[in-house]
């Protein structure tokens, strides 16, 4: 199915105002940091969905949803949460602040930092395992996710919030024809949504992902498709190269067939309709110990 960027962000607005979770939690209760007001674009939140106890893994993903960083998807969110759950993975869909809400970076990064280590705090609670919580993101939301890969932290010992001292390095990364460079193979709109329209060469630098690859980042799946209009292909293909030059695992898969903003494969839930990267992601995360 072919669906270009704009149409994807359209459709990303459309399905959250029709779509309002009721459990979502703000990631800072007294207000996020550098908040610039109270209203719902003002408050990062994160929304669980917990698979049947049954099936549980004790695994968890964060799921930051595209939108070009001026919109969240719900199929790139709520879609993929209820298919991880399909397989024993709780999900947890990241509303984080955004350009046209004012926002730049690092906003963005704090928002899905604070996901990560609220996720990892609140282990027992979820009955999660605190070794095993990754990210996943498309597009924008790819960009998001393949940043926190290789800018985590580890946390802050003496933090008064029990939160804060959490890392915030997720157990691996899922990247959904993402977006990974700030320069000229990147995305214009996100790079203007995220950074403005006249960022520095060291702010280009400093989010352009693939230049901030090491060891230490965790493994990743990363896919994309020929077919793909919006975002160009070399993202996934440099941010796997430089994988293989720090010697970390990884799954890259570019499929033919695909236009950008599929979600599963359709921006409709229809579970008869997936595309074959939701196949290999599985049987990636049961490698990974995440899925069974």
């Amino acid at each position: 199915m072919k669906i270009n960027l704009v149409m994807a962000v359209f459709l990303g607005w459309l399905a959250s105002a029709q779509a309002q979770p009721t459990n979502s939690l703000p990631l800072w209760p007294e207000g996020a940091p550098g908040a610039l007001g109270k209203e719902a674009k003002d408050i990062p939140t994160l929304t669980p969905y917990l698979p049947d106890p049954a099936k549980a893994t004790g695994a968890a993903i964060v799921i930051c949803p595209g939108g070009g960083y001026g919109g969240l998807a719900l199929h790139e969110g709520d879609h993929y949460a209820r298919f991880l759950n399909e397989y024993g993975i709780a999900g947890f869909v990241l509303k984080y602040r955004l350009g046209p809400g004012g926002y730049r970076h690092p906003a963005m990064l704090q928002d899905a930092a604070r996901a990560v280590r609220t996720v990892r705090a609140n282990a027992g609670e979820w009955k999660l395992d605190p070794k095993r919580i990754g990210i996943m993101g498309s597009s924008a939301g790819g960009h998001l996710a393949s940043t926190l890969v290789t800018h985590f932290d580890a946390g802050k010992p003496d933090a008064a919030d029990p939160i804060e001292r959490q890392s915030s390095r997720p157990d691996l990364g899922i990247l959904c024809y993402a977006v990974i460079s700030m320069g000229e193979m990147g995305h214009g709109g996100s790079r203007n949504n995220l950074l403005g329209k006249a960022p520095s060469p060291e702010l280009i630098r400093e989010l352009s992902n693939e230049l901030h690859v090491t060891k230490e980042t965790p493994p990743c799946f990363i896919w994309h498709t020929f077919e793909d209009k919006g975002v160009r292909i070399e993202n996934s293909l440099q941010f796997a190269e430089a994988m293989q030059r720090a010697g970390v695992p990884f799954d890259l898969h570019v499929y033919q067939k695909g236009g950008h903003g599929m979600g599963l494969g359709t921006t409709q839930w229809n579970p008869e309709k997936r595309h074959p990267w939701t196949r290999d992601c599985i049987f990636w995360l049961q490698v990974q110990g995440f899925a069974k």
